[in-house]
């Protein structure tokens, strides 16, 4: 019994010196160094997948500047950039724009740069004009998405884009609305405050927190689909916002990795979320319509729903009545 043992005992022996020596013949040697080479091996491959997958945009923004001023803070740095978003026909809202609040050279020492932010339309005449206008005054940037209702959120990131390309040492950024009125007195010197350092990770205006609306009739719909939960993350009303221009970059990169909505403000605000900053409320900002008073508009940073010739009204006689109290 002992020697059936035995014999049993040496062939397996045999078979199993056998099968390694052959193993150890044909398989492929190994770079990797240490007691577990093939979990080494392991670990890499997840690594590498998972790379790959973090890396893949679901947004890519593959969009090519029509029109650009790739140069406007080349020669000094700006303190502010705004960016308004516009439609093509609105050339009186920024005309009077330009002429009012939006003046570059409002204020003394305090570089402002202005830039209006529009898609590619339908009309090439309509294109042809703003290319026209942009000529002249040098202060329009154009992407080649359809401008839409629904591009607006396009449009926003194209602003973005263009502060953390071509303008990322900009102190803060305002985005704003064509027919809003500003109170830049309010905005440089009572909000931003020049001569104080420069916040980072900053974002305020007028912050809503609310959900969508699942109304197929609302100007403001928003689908289960493609917005499941039934609250949307705080954000700040597009009417008007700021934000340190660190942020800009942020938010671009932060919006190639998150799924696009038509909601601007709302999307914004999604990417705030993953980047972990909360903006603040200011009552400053107004998103609705305030008659006017010139007391009321010293107190207030944005109005909403303001005509070019109101904005022209409103603007002179601010301006004119800067030595009375209220």
């Amino acid at each position: 019994m002992a020697s059936k043992v035995s014999c049993l005992y040496v062939l397996t022996v045999v078979c199993w010196a056998s099968a390694l020596w052959y193993l150890s013949i044909t398989r492929p040697t190994s770079s990797y160094t240490g007691s577990k080479p093939f979990s080494h091996l392991a670990v890499a491959r997840k690594n590498f997948t998972f790379g790959n997958i973090r890396t893949r945009p679901i947004n890519p923004h593959s969009f090519e500047f029509l029109i650009n001023e790739p140069n406007k803070c080349e020669k000094n740095i700006p303190f502010l950039v705004i960016l308004i978003s516009t439609t093509h026909k609105e050339f009186d809202a920024r005309q009077a724009i330009r002429e009012t609040w939006g003046d570059e050279n409002n204020f003394k020492g305090i570089k402002i740069a202005t830039l209006f932010l529009l898609g590619k339309n339908a009309d090439p005449v309509l294109n042809q004009m703003v290319e026209q206008e942009s000529q002249i005054f040098h202060d329009i940037i154009v992407e080649d998405f359809i401008d839409s209702y629904h591009n607006l959120t396009l449009k926003t990131l194209m602003g973005m884009r263009w502060v953390a390309t071509f303008c990322s040492k900009a102190k803060y950024v305002m985005k704003t609305d064509s027919d809003i009125f500003v109170n830049m007195d309010n905005l440089i010197y009572k909000l931003l405050k020049p001569s104080t350092k420069p916040r980072r990770r900053y974002f305020t205006g007028y912050v809503i927190n609310g959900g969508p609306i699942r109304d197929v009739r609302s100007k403001w719909y928003m689908p289960r689909d493609l917005y499941p939960d039934s609250n949307y993350p705080p954000f700040c009303s597009g009417t008007g916002y700021i934000f340190s221009a660190d942020v800009a970059e942020l938010i671009y990169k932060t919006s190639l990795h998150t799924r696009l909505l038509h909601l601007e403000d709302v999307y914004v605000g999604l990417c705030l979320r993953k980047l972990g900053i909360h903006p603040f409320q200011n009552s400053g900002f107004n998103h609705w319509k305030m008659a006017y008073s010139l007391c009321r508009y010293r107190r207030v940073i944005t109005v909403h729903q303001i005509s070019p010739e109101e904005m022209h009204r409103i603007w002179n006689d601010m301006s004119s009545k800067k030595h009375l109290r209220c």
